[in-house]
């Protein structure tokens, strides 16, 4: 397959599923790592509740996860009632309610290696550091970081990956607008409702291999670690 085929409004398409992807798994880092811990290593009575809600995206269809979040952001009720309100722009259609609605469908591809990993590990690596004079920046970025990078390689993956292949949730709160929500999962739809199966084909290939590559790279290092 030669690149160089792909139209403008593929490479527009492609791009925007890059910076989709590259925002989704920067902010769910953030978010999955103090939640990862928590869920690691806090009051068990809490967990069930909260590890079944973070899990739900991996069972509930992507439609249907999308048409709540439609309600949620919808200008008259919910999250996009309030920021109506307060004279901002709304999510619906948007490239922020894009990366909102990513954020929580792919929640669990980042928590869940997080958890593992730092269960793992365990909490003596960090209460050793502290009893030597290490501050809480210190342990986390000298003891924690170099000790949990495997996990925090996976959940980027992953995320990164499960991000790539969005569909459904994104048609539901995005539609398919160029430059601003069209990804590729949604350009490839409308180039098959279209009957311009070559492009689709091209573009699918190219979710592929973009996949394989990035899970092989993940396997591969993972088989040279150990």
């Amino acid at each position: 397959m030669n690149l160089l085929q792909l139209s403008p409004a593929d490479w527009q398409a492609l791009w925007l599923t890059l910076k989709l992807c590259a925002v989704t798994t920067l902010l769910l880092l953030l978010i999955a790592t103090p939640l990862a811990w928590w869920l690691a290593f806090g009051k068990q009575k809490r967990h069930s509740l909260v590890e079944a809600v973070v899990t739900l995206p991996l069972v509930l269809p992507p439609t249907v996860l999308g048409f709540y979040l439609l309600l949620l952001f919808s200008p008259q009720q919910g999250i996009g009632l309030w920021l109506s309100s307060l004279g901002l722009p709304p999510l619906l259609f948007s490239f922020e309610g894009l990366v909102l609605g990513s954020v929580i469908y792919s929640l669990p591809f980042a928590v869940q290696p997080l958890k593992q990993c730092f269960r793992t590990v365990g909490k003596q690596p960090l209460e050793t550091a502290a009893l030597l004079g290490a501050g809480r920046f210190d342990r986390f970025v000298h003891v924690l970081l170099p000790l949990t990078r495997p996990g925090f390689i996976a959940a980027a993956s992953l995320t990164f990956a499960h991000t790539l292949g969005e569909f459904g949730m994104i048609m539901m709160i995005g539609g398919s607008i160029a430059g601003e929500t069209k990804v590729l999962s949604v350009l490839i739809y409308d180039h098959t409702e279209a009957m311009n199966y070559g492009a689709a084909h091209q573009l699918s290939l190219l979710i592929v291999l973009m996949s394989m590559v990035l899970l092989f790279g993940l396997n591969r290092w993972q088989q040279e670690r150990r």
